[in-house]
């Protein structure tokens, strides 16, 4: 290990891998905050424990154990990120005046990274990620080290320090659970079947309606069974009426001027929506909007609230007219 013995050397050797460990911890931590501390944390502790490493495996196996340890500390810590469908039902009625909920660690979108393969892309949608949030944590560390990275159920027991036949457990009761909520057709399959100008239609036709307050354009790209969640907000809805009703009660109503920009999120289409006070004034930043499709109409729309998401993604936290 002599190459690494500077942390120079170390930090150059790590530098290809950062962004892959980024991805891992944020599958595990369902947070980029969470994922960004956990990735700082765990290059801090390898390469303290250097002196151990000793080369025993390779850099990249040592530093996704490190990384893996480090996040499974986090969620004792910090608990288990949700969104709103999983405090209860559905709202039928536009819930106005609504309080954020602060008592809840809610699941945060993800910058989509364009050059990561099909399956890590897959690994990132927005439901999977909700769906491990279902699995106790050393079964969802099983679950994306071997189906998602590739490590072998041998590797797996030695990185988590248990057996190879309790790794195989964990991965079968972790696959039966995923399989529960998480739809048999992908969001990546989903997109490959739209063109880019179908799509882009789409989404901008969404935004668009939305906007400009209109319920029936907005309407008619949704799946009859759409749902419509807004985290830290506990309320969410579901079905075209109740989605359509709350469109026109609070945002097409209550907020006086609207700007967006296209973006993406957990590798779907998204929206970054601004809210201004009128139409001449600077918008600030409102919500990251992640569109989840089935076929050619939206299925899902999730807002996570707050100008906290926006520098992660690269966006300003205001735009003038």
């Amino acid at each position: 290990m002599g190459e690494l013995s500077s942390e120079a050397a170390f930090t150059r050797a790590v530098a290809p891998l950062r962004a892959e460990l980024r991805a891992h911890c944020y599958r595990m931590l369902g947070s980029i905050h969470d994922a960004d501390d956990a990735v700082q944390e765990a290059l801090l502790r390898a390469w303290r424990g250097l002196p151990g490493f000793e080369g025993r495996s390779a850099l990249r196996t040592w530093l996704y154990t490190v990384a893996t340890r480090t996040c499974l500390d986090l969620i004792e810590q910090r608990g288990r990120r949700a969104l709103p469908i999983d405090l209860g039902p559905s709202s039928e009625q536009a819930v106005l005046d609504s309080a954020p909920r602060t008592d809840v660690a809610w699941l945060g979108p993800y910058p989509d990274v364009p050059a990561a393969s099909y399956e890590q892309r897959e690994a990132v949608e927005l439901a999977f990620v909700a769906a491990c949030r279902h699995l106790p944590s050393n079964r969802r560390a099983a679950l994306l080290l071997f189906d998602v990275l590739g490590f072998s159920a041998a590797e797996i027991a030695t990185m988590m320090e248990t057996s190879v036949t309790s790794v195989n457990s964990a991965l079968a009761r972790a696959r039966r659970t995923i399989s529960a909520h998480v739809p048999a057709r992908t969001q990546q399959q989903t997109l490959r079947a739209l063109d880019d100008t179908s799509l882009r239609q789409l989404v901008n036709g969404f935004a668009t309606a939305l906007s400009e307050g209109d319920v029936d354009g907005l309407v008619s790209l949704l799946t009859d069974d759409v749902t419509w969640s807004m985290p830290p907000l506990p309320h969410w809805y579901r079905g075209r009426t109740s989605v359509a009703d709350f469109a026109f009660q609070v945002p097409m109503t209550r907020c006086p001027s609207w700007r967006f920009r296209l973006t993406s999120a957990n590798a779907q289409p998204a929206v970054a929506f601004y809210l201004g006070g009128s139409a001449t004034v600077p918008h600030e930043a409102w919500s990251i909007t992640v569109l989840t499709l089935r076929d050619d109409r939206i299925s899902d729309l999730t807002s996570f609230l707050g100008a906290e998401h926006f520098p992660a993604f690269g966006l300003p936290a205001s735009v003038t007219p």
